[in-house]
Order: C-alpha cells, then sequence, then structure tokens
C-alpha cells in the first residue's frame, strides 16, 4: 500500500503541475483512492473518471521517464505478440510493440517493475525498450488480439474442412460417373482378321 500511496502522490503532483486537477482536487483523489478498494491509482482515476486518458498517459511519461504510448486503433504483429503467452501479457500488462533491429519495444503500464526486462528475456534475445502505455488499453489489446486470432483460426479450419469436403463430393461424384470394369460386357460375335490373298 506504500507504493501505491507514493504513486499516487506523484502522479496527483504531475497533474497539479500540469493543470489538469487542482490542489483541493488532487487531495481528494487520493483520500478516496485510499477509501476505496482499488488497487491502481491510474485505474481509478479512469474509473471514476476523474481525469482524461492523454492527461494521464503524459503524467504517467513524466512519472516513469520514457515516452507515452496510445495503442487504440495500433495494429499488432501476430508473429511478435504470439512469441508471449496471453496470461504473461495480462499479467504484467505489457505489449510488444516492434522490433527494430535487435531491439525490441515494449509498451508497459509499469516500466519500472522489478526484474520486467529479465522476465520478458525468457521468450526473447531482444534488447528491451519500453514505452508506457494506459493498464486497461494495453490488457485490452491483448485480449482482443487473442480472442481475434483464434477465430481467425477457427474461420480457417471451418475454410479447410469445408474445402475438404467439397473435394471428397467430386472424387465421389467422378467415381459414379466412371463406368466399372466389371460394368463392361464382353463382345458376343468372334472377331475375325482378313484372310490373306496368296497373290
Amino acid at each position: 500500500m506504500d507504493d501505491n500511496k507514493t504513486f499516487a502522490d506523484q502522479i496527483s503532483r504531475i497533474l497539479e503541475k500540469n493543470k489538469v486537477v487542482k490542489p483541493s482536487e488532487s487531495r481528494a483523489m487520493q483520500k478516496a483512492f485510499h477509501d476505496s478498494e482499488k488497487e491502481q491509482f491510474d485505474e481509478f482515476l479512469l474509473e471514476e473518471g476523474l481525469v482524461q486518458e492523454n492527461d494521464l498517459l503524459q503524467a504517467l511519461s513524466e512519472y516513469y521517464q520514457v515516452p507515452p504510448f496510445d495503442l487504440v486503433g495500433y495494429f499488432f504483429d501476430h508473429d511478435l505478440v504470439t512469441k508471449f503467452p496471453k496470461d504473461f501479457l495480462l499479467r504484467n500488462a505489457i505489449i510488444p510493440l516492434e522490433v527494430d533491429e535487435d531491439i525490441l519495444v515494449v509498451v508497459a503500464s509499469d516500466p519500472n517493475q522489478e526484474g520486467l526486462e529479465s522476465t520478458i528475456r525468457n521468450f526473447v534475445s531482444y534488447d528491451i525498450v519500453f514505452l508506457v502505455g494506459l493498464r486497461r488499453d494495453i490488457c485490452d489489446a491483448v485480449k482482443e488480439f487473442y480472442d481475434r486470432a483464434l477465430t481467425e483460426v477457427s474461420q480457417d479450419e471451418d475454410i479447410k474442412e469445408e474445402l475438404r469436403e467439397r473435394s471428397q463430393a467430386e472424387r465421389e461424384e467422378e467415381e459414379e460417373e466412371t463406368i466399372p470394369y466389371d460394368d463392361y460386357e464382353p463382345f458376343d460375335e468372334e472377331i475375325k482378321l482378313p484372310e490373306k490373298d496368296d497373290d
């Protein structure tokens, strides 16, 4: 809770400095957060509608000293994201963005999370560079990506099954049109060769 209190205090100070909230509003926000059962101050601010997403993202960028990144509408690299298990991405509130040469860019809700970089290296061998994003946007993006991926796989399997059934039906139709050998009737008449002329 002490870490959350420090985080809430510093984010509130940044929001005050950026003239997003007044000092009295800042104190009221922190008190409401501590009286609530919410674990994340940033999530609390958004859910209660106390700040706008862009203002909070900028405050997080200043707090963590890394560039901000708005994930809304971004199309992720399928091969890159699937290097990481879905539950790992959700648990750590991160999502890989792109690879630039030997550098992997990752959007994280808490770039300062202890051991995060080394944990990511369990899956890839790139150098890691962090951007900061909103926790709920990251988790929504991960869920949407994997749900869409599963839907596409399911659709692909349905298409493959349909093609297999169609191919089987065509083969059966061709077999029905072919006259089996047993159905051919032998010639009743004897085949006579032409007589050879002695001259």
